[in-house]
């Protein structure tokens, strides 16, 4: 039986990435070193989303993904093969809230274009390919606000912020097309210099604008990315604090960015992290329009940091208790983030990975019914 998409995200969805099996990361190590080429880190890889393709599909979810196994990091594989961008290695990582990340980093060494030879839309054509009419290729990107933060944009090259935003917005116009063309009707941006906007202090950023002017400027990147989209690719957002072996980033609600972004970006859902204080509450969902066309919400209330299992009914009552903010038709659930954000993962098994994923599925059912 085949699957047809009405209607992403999904009751039972989830972000994406998955953690990286033994097999894979010492295969990524071995063609590093020169010990097997391209072409057999290749089959490698394509053997194992297969086999996660069909164990999200097992556990019972609708959209299914490559779990990102063909990249290191979550967003900087995709910004540095975009043209007139490079991946180096700066003097430090990002601080997290115990961690410093490993080094490395993506800024622009020219204007930024889109790149017809993307290794994602090679990467996207074989999710398709594999998925089949089994599920719903689920394919993620980094948000094109990724590239506002401090550091990427090369002052010698873009003088003015809004002519650096007209050649991102372009080149996401083109990917996406590109996506599409493949056969993507699935797409996440995923998207923490976002969540970053709404933080007490603004992370991540050179201070060099107002908090009101990167607001605005961050929806009119997202929305203009996305002008003239086909209506059948549905596009969500991941608005998230940071996912680093098991590590957060920032904390802040939503407060100071839902009358903005959540109210007026124009995607069919937000995945919404949810999974502990630091979200703060749900009223600002209240800010998601509502009715026919509306967005949906994706509720992270399953956390993909740690192993232990959450509770059915503290669950549901979490659940019940968003809407008295936003209609429960409009709801679905999901971890707060993905299992492996970057080839390190989280700290939790497989196992425990896909018991998560099965929780999710099972508490979908009962709530809604299907």
């Amino acid at each position: 039986m085949s699957i047809t998409l009405t209607k992403a995200p999904f009751r039972a969805d989830h972000v994406g990435s998955l953690l990286r099996p033994k097999h894979l990361l010492e295969a990524r190590t071995s063609f590093n070193n020169g010990e097997i080429s391209a072409e057999q880190l290749r089959e490698i890889e394509l053997t194992e989303v297969r086999r996660i393709v069909d164990k999200q599909i097992e556990v019972g979810l609708t959209a299914v993904t490559d779990g990102e196994f063909r990249r290191n990091w979550w967003h900087t594989d995709f910004m540095e093969n975009l043209l007139g961008m490079e991946g180096y290695t700066p003097e430090k990582g990002y601080q997290f809230s115990k961690l410093e990340t490993d080094k490395h980093d993506v800024r622009a060494i020219d204007r930024v274009r889109f790149n017809p030879d993307h290794p994602f839309i090679q990467h996207a054509k074989d999710l398709v390919e594999i998925v089949g009419d089994r599920a719903v290729a689920k394919v993620t990107i980094p948000s094109p606000n990724q590239f506002f933060n401090a550091g990427i944009i090369n002052p010698e090259i873009y003088t003015d912020w809004e002519d650096f935003a007209k050649d991102i917005i372009e080149a996401y116009r083109l990917t996406i097309k590109a996506f599409y063309e493949m056969g993507v009707r699935y797409l996440q941006i995923d998207d923490v210099y976002i969540a970053g906007l709404s933080a007490p202090s603004l992370p991540f950023s050179d201070a060099q604008f107002s908090r009101e002017y990167l607001i605005d400027l961050a929806l009119r990147v997202v929305n203009g990315a996305l002008e003239g989209k086909p209506e059948d690719l549905y596009v969500t957002t991941h608005i998230c604090r940071g996912n680093y072996r098991s590590d957060y980033a920032f904390a802040g609600s939503y407060d100071i960015i839902a009358p903005t972004l959540l109210a007026r970006e124009k995607v069919d859902g937000f995945f919404l992290e949810f999974d502990d204080e630091r979200s703060g509450t749900f009223e600002p969902l209240r800010f998601i329009p509502n009715g026919e066309g509306a967005p949906r919400v994706v509720l992270g209330l399953f956390t993909s940091k740690f192993p232990e299992l959450e509770d059915k009914n503290a669950i549901k009552e979490r659940i019940k208790e968003a809407t008295q903010f936003i209609p429960l038709e409009q709801l679905c659930i999901s971890p707060q983030c993905g299992f492996a954000s970057t080839h390190h993962g989280n700290n939790l098994t497989e196992e425990e990975q896909w018991e998560k994923l099965k929780l999710i599925v099972e508490v979908a059912k009962e709530v809604w019914d299907y």
